[in-house]
């Protein structure tokens, strides 16, 4: 937690002609492309990382579908995890958040400016009317970052919890690749008590295509790409093993 109140405090003197040049292009995404406004999220992450010496390392882009949309299922361990992966993914792609989350200072601004999907977690006609939107969407060539555990626990130490098996009802319904994420040492920004500079690693694994994964139902989706990331990251802490 210090390093978020860190970069905050350090970027204090940006905000005042910051967030209103976010919030511009946010509310008039006629004006500006999806490219403009997405080159301003990486613009505004690189100032975070930069203050708050951060650096994100990414592995594995050769793995992205080159053409048409796609889901990417990273596992989750706090704040900035959206942030790393946006930072380093080459072409503007989205996210689905919990709602309540979704209405503070800057974290407003990113998901507006990317126009990310605002979930209801205890509203059930709202999920579903979310999936569909999504899906349709990514089916017809957008890329969306969910984190199928729904949530995050503080000095998460790189363990995966639990996948919640609704969240690749979007994948099926979309008939996209899956992108597995494993994100290894990124609880340490902002959700843990970590001070100094920190590296974070981005792991774009190989693509589940509609062809492996269409005769599986959604439980087995989630064991499948929980355990390729679970590898991913084991393989990674443990070279030798």
């Amino acid at each position: 937690m210090f390093k978020l109140f860190y970069v905050i405090f350090m970027n204090l003197h940006r905000a005042p002609y910051m967030i209103p040049r976010m919030r511009k292009r946010a509310d008039h995404p006629e004006k500006w492309t999806e490219e403009q406004r997405y080159a301003l999220v990486h613009h505004v992450i690189y100032l975070m990382n930069k203050t708050g010496k951060i650096t994100t390392k990414a592995f594995g882009l050769e793995n992205l579908p080159e053409e048409g949309g796609y889901m990417m299922y990273p596992n989750h361990q706090g704040k900035y995890d959206v942030l790393g992966i946006m930072y380093t993914h080459p072409k503007p792609c989205s996210f689905v958040m919990d709602k309540r989350k979704s209405h503070t200072i800057l974290v407003r601004e990113f998901v507006d400016l990317v126009q990310g999907k605002r979930l209801e977690k205890d509203n059930p006609r709202q999920g579903i009317t979310v999936i569909n939107q999504v899906a349709r969407e990514v089916a017809e060539g957008k890329r969306y970052i969910l984190f199928p555990e729904g949530g995050y626990k503080f000095n998460n130490r790189n363990k995966v919890c639990d996948f919640k098996a609704g969240s690749f009802k979007i994948a099926l319904k979309s008939r996209a690749p899956i992108v597995p994420i494993a994100l290894i040492d990124s609880y340490k920004v902002f959700n843990s008590l970590h001070v100094g500079p920190i590296t974070t690693y981005v792991y774009y694994l190989k693509p589940i295509l509609y062809e492996e994964y269409g005769g599986m139902n959604t439980q087995e989706i989630a064991s499948l790409v929980k355990e390729r990331i679970e590898e991913k990251i084991a393989e990674v802490q443990n070279p030798a093993g």
